[in-house]
């Protein structure tokens, strides 16, 4: 279960909330929020794990030229 110990009656619970307090227009935008935060986050992470910097390779980057 992707959710822990959260359960399908608290995620009902919480989406009920979020309906009351939000309103049916705004929940689209915020889950769309949340979905890209929450892939920046998966991204970042990964580009830790796999030894990354900002998602550069030291291949990519470019020297600078010589003055001639």
């Amino acid at each position: 279960m992707p959710f822990g110990n959260i359960g399908i009656g608290g995620l009902v619970l919480i989406l009920i909330i979020a309906l009351i307090i939000f309103g049916p227009s705004k929940l689209p935008e915020l889950g769309r929020a949340f979905g890209r935060t929450l892939s920046e986050f998966k991204g970042a992470t990964r580009g830790l794990v796999n030894g990354e910097d900002d998602g550069k390779k030291e291949s990519d980057t470019k020297q600078p030229l010589a003055d001639k």
